[in-house]
């Protein structure tokens, strides 16, 4: 009996290729070489745009920095200048941020304002997230609030809310559309999808007639039409009315993108509900609305900054918000030709809430990601 001979198998020692780590530093010079200088034709597409953002560059900061007036109460020097005037920042930020508001009331507004961020960064702050906490904060922050900007207490001079306005006026829309806007949305994206033909045929009904017209004519509905539908002497204030026909406009997008996460949801999700014997809305609360808010977080956000530049349409009721009130600022003869200036720092303003927002929504999709919400 002849055996076979035996075949000496090699073993190489298998080196573990490193996982791949989003947030691991690439050094900088790889990093340009691979992105930027990867070819001749690349390298000289690089060099063409960067030829033209520091000239760009240079240009924003001649004109805006180097030879800018900052400070000046005779336009005479702005004009003599061969940069930006923020001088007419300066001599017309009061008016600019705070509207009609009574001048020597102001401080009620700076007041306003740092309760009202104070309120909201307490709020987005994940160990605050309890009711016990959170209700008495919003409460004590609207009353408060609502004492600075109507006054008529404390000694404090009422204002009518047809005197209110500037950068007030567009964080107080903004808010209550967001407050109001957001479980309307919820309950319409549910109502879309429930298994009732009436909820469904009356959410599709609402959602589909409010998301087909334009804002400007719900608002004209809000301020014209719909005072004639009350009882005499029954009187709604307009910018309640205002707020709410933003907020429902909000709603009618905001559920199509929450329907958009609900569909996402695999059908295996509702079969283990089932069987743990969940009541429909144990399973929405519990497991399909955390899932379907998450999924539909990036264009929720995005909604959210829209509802904020939205406010800008409160000028076709006379309402001055930050925008409209820089309008009517640049007014005046004597700083009109600045007017770019003006609207450059409205424009800023705008995008520091924005990016602020944008930057929150990637920080909350990390805490979700790392399991911490």
């Amino acid at each position: 009996m002849t055996l076979a001979p035996i075949e000496v198998v090699r073993r190489e020692a298998v080196v573990p290729v490193p996982a791949y780590d989003p947030d691991a530093r690439t050094p900088v010079g790889v990093w340009l070489k691979a992105n930027l200088f990867r070819s001749v034709g690349q390298s000289l597409l690089t060099l063409a745009v960067a030829a033209v953002l520091l000239r760009i560059l240079w240009f924003v900061l001649d004109w805006g920095v180097f030879n800018a007036v900052f400070y000046t109460t005779d336009p005479d020097v702005c004009r003599a200048a061969t940069g930006a005037c923020w001088a007419v920042v300066v001599e017309k930020h009061r008016p600019m941020l705070f509207g009609l508001y009574p001048y020597d009331e102001h401080w009620r507004l700076v007041l306003m304002m740092a309760i009202y961020l104070a309120t909201v960064v307490l709020s987005l702050w994940p160990r605050c997230w309890n009711l016990r906490f959170l209700v008495p904060l919003w409460t004590g922050a609207v009353l408060s609030i609502g004492i600075l900007m109507f006054g008529g207490v404390f000694g404090l001079p009422y204002v009518p809310t047809s005197e209110w306005g500037g950068l007030p006026l567009t964080m107080l829309l903004f808010t209550g559309t967001v407050l109001i806007g957001m479980p309307v949305a919820v309950l319409l994206a549910l109502g879309r999808r429930a298994p009732l033909p009436v909820a469904r045929g009356v959410s599709v009904v609402f959602i589909e007639s409010l998301r087909g017209v334009p804002l400007i004519t719900i608002l004209f509905v809000a301020v014209n039409v719909f005072p004639l539908f009350l009882p005499a002497g029954v009187e709604v204030n307009k910018l309640l009315r205002i707020t709410v026909g933003i907020a429902i406009f909000f709603a009618c997008y905001q559920a199509e993108v929450i329907r958009g996460g609900l569909q996402a949801i695999p059908r295996g999700q509702y079969e283990a509900a089932t069987s743990l014997s969940l009541t429909y809305w144990q399973t929405t609360r519990r497991i399909i609305l955390p899932q379907a808010l998450r999924i539909s977080l990036p264009a929720i956000t995005n909604h959210i900054i829209a509802a904020m530049k939205n406010t800008s349409f409160v000028i076709i009721i006379g309402l001055f918000d930050i925008l409209t009130a820089t309008t009517a600022v640049m007014q005046d003869p004597l700083w009109r030709r600045f007017y770019i200036e003006a609207y450059l720092f409205v424009a800023a303003v705008y995008l520091f809430f924005g990016y602020a927002l944008s930057r929150y929504a990637r920080q909350v999709e990390k805490w979700i990601a790392s399991g911490r919400i």
